[in-house]
């Protein structure tokens, strides 16, 4: 069974940095789309970002475009999102998610899609 590992989440002051990355067990991110998404306390999940195993491609939502960039390392198997210029309103835990299909389209629709899905890292932004 394939796990994904997020990790890199933590507390950051408004305007900081953080980079997430997610680790797959197996070779999945060399196949499938990956994407993250993330949830925030009392709200409904949302999609972030999303890498196409195609192309290349990744595609961000309105909320984080210009300041969170996605990236892969297919040799350690792992993504990243690097996330800058934070602000309290990306507060969530955020989640990788892979799985075939054409999850770079449907998750922008439904972001609880996803074959597999990590376990979430915290990211709190506060003063």
């Amino acid at each position: 069974e394939v796990q994904l590992q997020a990790s890199g989440g933590g507390l950051v002051q408004p305007g900081g940095s953080l980079r997430l990355s997610c680790e797959a067990s197996g070779t999945i991110f060399e196949e499938y789309d990956v994407a993250w998404i993330r949830q925030a306390p009392g709200k409904e999940r949302e999609w972030v970002s999303c890498l196409g195993s195609t192309n290349g491609r990744v595609d961000y939502s309105d909320s984080v475009i210009g300041r969170f960039t996605m990236s892969k390392n297919v040799a350690k198997r792992t993504v990243y999102l690097q996330m800058s210029r934070l602000k309290s309103e990306d507060t969530a835990v955020y989640q990788c998610v892979s799985g075939p299909g054409a999850l770079c389209i449907a998750i922008k629709v439904n972001p609880n899609l996803g074959h597999w899905r990590g376990q979430g890292t915290q990211v709190t932004v506060s003063s």
